[in-house]
């Protein structure tokens, strides 16, 4: 059994990524690793990302709802840290090709006003530091081979982040009904799946201030202007076709993209 290196299972899950080639669950290479641990690999790679010149712009929290967790095999969320690189525009297109494995999600963005800082942090603290919500899409796509992963492993690789979108219809949250607005994801105008904001801990206000205190023990404060996704309202769809998604908060507001897939030679 290979010596517990955190710098080695950094290297390896930045290499999974770079050539898009999945790997065996880092729990299967070095069977020590735990969660403290594995968030401590996940910190490196973002060390080593801002070293080379993306930058820190939030956090997200996945698998908070049950369905996410049934299809992936989980029983707990997972977190981790979103880096600028990482997020594309609304109504451009995305290649197939960039990603291993991707699933699409549909899910509520917050952008914060002010400093948050857990534990003890609660929903009314959360309200308050939010500046707006508006509606994202996230491409969560995993460095390990087929998903075959355990808490530890999504952590290591920074919440299974893909990509996120960012839709343009901000609302406060005043303005909106967290506690249970529909969700409908959709591809090439077929309805694929929906859900509710209710499926994201009771609302997604919640869920924001459960990963506050969640990370608190690891020394993350969020700072006033950083994106916080809260988790996915819906299961996760696989994308693996050529065509355009489109995903939707009803009477809230719409995000889109296309996914293009190069041909074969």
């Amino acid at each position: 059994m290979p010596t517990l290196t955190f710098e080695d299972i950094a290297d390896t899950l930045r290499t999974a990524r770079s050539q898009g080639t999945p790997i065996a669950a880092p729990t299967e290479t070095w069977p020590d690793l735990d969660v403290s641990a594995a968030f401590e690999v996940q910190k490196i790679n973002v060390a080593h990302a801002i070293a080379d010149g993306d930058r820190l712009v939030g956090y997200k929290l996945g698998n908070i709802a049950k369905v996410m967790q049934a299809a992936f095999g989980l029983d707990q969320p997972d977190y981790g840290h979103l880096l600028a690189s990482t997020f594309a525009y609304e109504g451009t297109t995305l290649e197939r090709e960039k990603f291993i494995e991707p699933f699409v999600e549909l899910e509520p963005a917050f952008v914060l006003r002010k400093h948050l800082r857990g534990p003890n942090i609660t929903v009314a603290d959360a309200i308050d530091a939010i500046e707006f919500a508006l509606p994202a899409i996230e491409i969560i796509d995993s460095r390990v081979k087929d998903w075959a992963i355990g808490l530890p492993d999504t952590l290591a690789d920074n919440g299974s982040t893909g990509a996120v979108l960012l839709g343009g219809t901000p609302r406060r949250v005043t303005d909106l009904n967290l506690r249970d607005t529909r969700g409908v994801l959709r591809f090439n105008d077929r309805e694929v799946i929906a859900g509710s904001t209710g499926y994201i801990l009771g609302n997604p206000l919640a869920a924001v201030a459960w990963l506050v205190n969640r990370v608190a023990e690891y020394g993350v404060e969020f700072e006033p202007g950083q994106v916080i996704l809260p988790g996915s309202c819906l299961q996760a769809v696989p994308m693996n076709e050529a065509g355009r998604w489109s995903g939707t908060f009803e009477g809230w507001g719409t995000i889109e993209f296309d996914v293009s897939i190069a041909a074969k030679n």
